[in-house]
Order: structure tokens, then C-alpha cells, then sequence
């Protein structure tokens, strides 16, 4: 593959010098700014053989560089070789950033390239930033590595359907009509909203546009009497197209979005979000607009779970729980468990879900044997996977679409002996999960405040994982959605510095992951609910969503501290009652088995 990618950026190199561009960038996206991408947008696989959701490639005749983050530095690092593509670990000590990079790479009266429908103008805005001072012109126009790309797959277009207000509480009326008071208080005259969740979410439709994510290609427009909805309408049925005309919305096709859009900001003042609009929308706006640039008001709308979608979720969760005690109970019943891979355990997975009422998985399922569970965003491919063994540890990440909601959970299962060191470091997740599960604060904290609660255990040890500790998840959504987001250094956007509410559902999922040998992870989501009122303020607390049993096997119990096996106990205790009535007998009795109060 090394070779047939350096032939890719070799060809990648000469379109660049017939068109004039000196320094060329592929950001991980496609025009919606989604994390997981449909294979037609799929360039910066194409172009370096980097497969993970996030990532910046950056190109000059001289030089190719892919940015990613901690998740990813292992991964990274073996997709790359020997593709021509050199690896910016993000946040490393030495390492620039892209507009570090930009700033000092690119020269007076060179041209900066790139597909404007691909970057946001808060990316481009900050490269504008970093070559301040130099002659550099933007060349948006141009997507070089589809130009090169012959055997692209087509953009890929799948029925609408209706997420019925029995799940999510509101009606898309109501929603707009809150959207536009917001734009009323912003004194805005049109909204563009391009991002697939946040239109999803305000129009109640859902779809299968995007892997895992259930939401639908388009772009969305709002004024005081319209609201436009440009889509494939060839993929609207006409029991979708009659529910959204009751709801007042209009029509368009998906392709007039970029030509037929800015006609309307003519002599308008424009609100987007910046962080989430492409770039040349922001560009091809009427030279007389005004222009506002805020986060989307349906962002901060959708991340409060109304009453409606709490109660769905814990019915999701419910049902994905009892998913996962049955490939629990199957697992460690097998005769022969060294027969089976990575793969096969995860199908196995896939079908519990299933059966319980899944209708696709929320992503794809990480299951991680020993030393692969170290990256963290690991997958198992027909060409490399790992058999499963009795010993070490098997980490799953998973989760399920549902129609009450979307599930993320992870567990770490000791499927044999573990070391004396693995069980210090399982030990430090588990704490680090339960306290900040059990946290109590008042209101007006936010996750950055918190994190850690999480971290301290591991930071103890003198470790770290290089990543957030949790993230927002949506309803039969993205399972990471913002705003709300753990973490413990200042976020570049508002991720963890928003206030958190009662409504908000964040993951907690802290780890530990040392290269060649392990990785660890425990993870559920918790939904932030109001606790005691009283002369000092509103008092906050968690409820765990996920149920799930925590493997005990490597737990080393007297190092949890009184609180912390209460915590534990008082949480398995929840787990077998909300699951013991979906289960059988024999699975039922080894449930309170595995269980039972340390």
C-alpha cells in the first residue's frame, strides 16, 4: 500500500504545481463537518492511508504531514509508513500546530489551497491568522485529491424516515419555532445550518447517510417565514415530504444548496456558526450581508435532553444492557474461546444488539485483545486481528442505535491472569470512573471543572491517557456531540467550559494505555440531573445511564476506599435489578453472581 500511496501524493504534487498551489490542505471532514465520513469523502484515507476520524494532511512539494491526536499516535503511525506522510503527534512537546507549520512554511506570494465546502471558516480564519503580515493568497476552489481520485465511490443518498414525537418529546415545529426566537434575539434575518445532526435533531428526521450516524445529507435555512431544507428529494418519501410540509418546511435539492443559498443574504444580516459552516458559504455570501457568527442556537438546544428523551434513553440503555449481559454470560461460557478473533466476538456482539432491538450500531465496535487495546481507536480488519486469549484483557467499545437513543459503553474484561501491574491500572480506571460518576457540585460547574475527579487515580500513578475523560452523546444521533465534553486542559472550542444542565448526558470513560502490553477502559454514560436545593444553591449530581457489570476479576479491593465500593456496589445492584427481568434463569442468576457487593 506504501507504494501506491506515494504514487497518490506524487500525483496529488503535480496537480497542485498545474494549478499554482504551493501548500495544499486535506482536513478529515466533508461538507457538513461530520466526524464519521461516508466513503465518497473518505480523501484523507485515499491520499495517506490514515483511516481515523480525525486528522489534517498537509502537503508542499517539498513535505507531507498528517496532524492527529493522542487516540490515534499508534494507529497513525503504522498507516503512514512508508506513504511519503510524516506524523505530527498533536500537543506533544516540539510539535507545531498546523498554523505554527503554516506560518512558518508558507511564503510571501505563495498560495494556500483547499476545498472551501471541506474546511469551516473558523479553520480558515485561523490560518488567515497565522500568515498574517505575508502576501499569501487562498485558493478555495479546488478538490485536488477527488481530481485524482478515479475510482471515487458517489456521494450516497438513503431514505428519510421519521423520529416520532412519542421519542423525542417535540414537535419540529415547536423546535424551529424556538430556533427562531433565538435568531429574533440575535437580530438576524436568515440562519444557515449545515451541520446533519443539528438538522436532524430540529426537523425530527433521521436517515442512513452517514456510517453508524443516523442523520440525512443536506443544508437547512431558516428566515421568519421560511425554512428551507436543501436534500436528495428523490430519498423523501411521501409520508416524510407530507410531515415535513405540515411542519413548514420547504423542499430543495441537495446540489442548488452552494448556487441557490447565498442568494437569500442579500442585504440580510446571517447567522451561522463558524466552527461548524464550510468556508464558502461564508465566502459566497452577498457583499452587503451581515454577518454574524455564533454557535448554533439548535446546539445547545439539542444537548438538554427533555423529559420525553430521558425516559427513551434509559429505556435504550435497558435494552442495550441486557444486549450486553447475554454476550457477557456467552463469552465467559465459551468451551473454546481461543477458536474465536477480535471479529467474531464483536459479530456476536452485533447480533445481541440486534436482537434487542437495535437498528445499526452507533460505531464501529472496538474489540481489542491485549496489546492492540493500547490504541485506543483500534479496529479489527479481515487482514489483521488478534485471536482471543486466556489471559491479559479484552477491551470492548461499543454501542447501539436505538430508537430511544444512542448507546456508548466500554468494558475491560480479565480473561485470564494479569499482571500485578495491570491490576494497579485497572484499579485506577474504576476509581477514576466511579468518582466522577458519584460527584456532587453546584450548579454553574462545567465538565472542565471536573475532570479531575476522574484523572486524579491515574495522574497517582504518574500516568495520563491523552485524551478527553468523556463527551456529549446525541439522541439517535452522533455518539460524540458537543458541547458538553470532560476534559482537563483548555478546550479550543467551547467543549467542557459549558455550564452543565440538568439534561446533558456526558460519557465517562477515563483509561490507561501503554504500548505493546494493555489498554484499559471503563466507560458508561451519565446524565446530569438536579440533587438537594438549599442556602448555598442548586446541588448537582450524575445518574448512570449505562447498566452494565464492571469485571471484578483484577480489581485489587483494598485500594477502593469506603465511598468508592458503596459507589461500585450501589451501582451493580442498580444493574441487576433494571436487567434481571430481560434475561433468563441461568443468565439471571449468574448476573447476581458477578454482581454481588464487594
Amino acid at each position: 500500500m506504501s507504494e501506491s500511496k506515494k504514487i497518490v501524493l506524487q500525483a496529488l504534487r503535480e496537480k497542485m504545481r498545474q494549478a499554482g498551489i504551493d501548500v495544499y490542505v486535506i482536513p478529515s471532514g466533508d461538507f457538513h463537518g461530520s466526524e464519521y465520513l461516508s466513503d465518497h469523502f473518505r480523501c484523507m484515507r485515499f491520499v495517506s492511508g490514515f483511516t481515523g476520524s480525525a486528522g489534517t494532511l498537509v502537503i508542499t512539494q517539498e513535505e507531507a504531514w498528517l496532524w492527529t491526536d493522542g487516540r490515534y499516535f499508534i494507529q497513525a503511525e503504522r498507516q503512514i509508513a512508508g506513504s511519503g506522510f510524516g506524523l505530527m503527534r498533536m500537543a506533544q512537546a516540539g510539535v507545531p500546530t498546523v498554523e505554527e507549520y503554516l506560518k512558518n512554511t508558507v511564503k510571501d506570494g505563495q498560495t494556500l489551497g483547499f476545498d472551501g465546502r471541506m474546511v469551516t471558516a473558523r479553520l480558515v480564519e485561523s490560518w488567515e491568522k497565522a500568515l498574517e503580515g505575508k502576501q499569501v493568497k487562498l485558493a478555495p476552489g479546488r478538490d485536488l485529491a477527488g481530481e485524482i481520485w478515479a475510482d471515487r465511490e458517489p456521494q450516497d443518498f438513503h431514505d428519510a424516515f421519521i423520529l416520532e414525537e412519542k421519542y423525542t418529546g417535540e414537535s419540529a415545529r415547536s423546535k424551529i419555532a424556538r430556533v427562531r426566537e433565538a435568531m429574533k434575539k440575535a437580530g438576524a434575518d436568515v440562519h444557515y445550518l449545515t451541520s446533519l445532526d443539528d438538522i436532524a435533531w430540529l426537523l425530527n428526521i433521521r436517515g442512513g447517510d452517514l456510517p453508524h450516524t443516523p442523520v440525512v445529507f443536506g443544508f437547512l435555512m431558516l428566515t421568519e417565514t421560511e425554512c428551507v431544507f436543501w436534500c436528495r428529494r428523490s430519498c423523501i418519501n411521501d409520508e416524510v415530504k407530507a410531515y415535513l410540509k405540515e411542519q413548514g418546511v420547504t423542499l430543495a435539492e441537495y446540489e442548488d444548496f452552494w448556487t441557490e443559498a447565498p442568494k437569500h443574504s442579500a442585504g440580510k444580516t446571517v447567522l451561522y456558526d463558524p466552527v461548524k459552516t464550510a468556508y464558502r458559504l461564508k465566502a459566497d455570501l452577498a457583499a452587503d450581508a451581515v454577518k454574524k457568527e455564533a454557535t448554533n442556537p439548535t446546539t445547545l438546544m439539542k444537548c438538554v435532553k427533555n423529559p420525553t428523551e430521558q425516559e427513551s434513553m434509559r429505556e435504550a440503555h435497558r435494552k442495550d444492557g441486557i444486549a450486553m449481559v447475554k454476550w457477557l454470560y456467552w463469552l465467559y461460557h465459551l468451551e473454546d474461546p481461543e477458536s474465536l478473533s477480535e471479529i467474531d466476538v464483536s459479530d456476536h456482539l452485533e447480533q445481541c444488539r440486534r436482537e434487542a432491538g437495535a437498528f445499526d450500531l452507533s460505531f464501529d465496535t472496538i474489540a481489542a485483545m491485549g496489546p492492540n487495546a493500547a490504541m485506543m481507536h483500534y479496529k479489527a480488519t479481515p487482514e489483521s486481528y488478534a485471536m482471543i486469549k486466556r489471559e491479559g484483557f479484552l477491551l470492548v467499545d461499543s454501542g447501539g442505535q436505538y430508537r430511544d437513543g444512542s448507546t456508548d459503553i466500554t468494558r475491560t474484561m480479565a480473561l485470564g491472569p494479569v499482571t500485578e501491574e495491570q491490576k494497579r491500572h485497572y484499579t485506577a480506571v474504576l476509581k477514576s470512573m466511579l468518582r466522577l460518576g458519584a460527584a456532587k457540585f453546584l450548579k454553574g460547574c462545567t465538565c472542565y471543572f471536573l475532570d479531575i475527579l476522574a484523572r486524579g487515580p491515574v495522574w497517582d500513578l504518574g500516568i495520563d491517557y491523552r485524551c478527553g475523560t468523556g463527551h456529549g452523546i446525541g439522541f439517535v444521533l452522533n455518539v460524540h456531540e458537543g458541547p458538553n465534553g470532560f476534559r482537563w486542559t483548555k478546550p479550543a472550542t467551547m467543549d467542557g467550559l459549558v455550564t452543565l444542565e440538568a439534561g446533558m448526558v456526558t460519557t465517562d470513560e477515563p483509561g490507561v494505555y501503554v504500548e505493546g502490553s494493555h489498554g484499559i477502559r471503563i466507560e458508561n454514560e451519565l446524565l446530569c440531573v438536579e440533587d438537594e436545593n438549599n442556602e448555598y444553591g442548586q446541588f448537582m449530581r450524575f445518574e448512570h445511564l449505562t447498566l452494565c457489570p464492571i469485571d471484578l476479576t483484577a480489581v485489587l479491593l483494598e485500594e477502593l476506599s469506603p465511598e468508592e465500593r458503596r459507589a461500585l456496589n450501589a451501582y451493580h445492584a442498580m444493574v441487576y435489578a433494571r436487567l434481571k427481568d430481560g434475561l433468563t434463569s441461568e443468565e439471571a442468576a449468574w448476573l447476581a453472581e458477578i454482581t454481588r457487593p464487594v
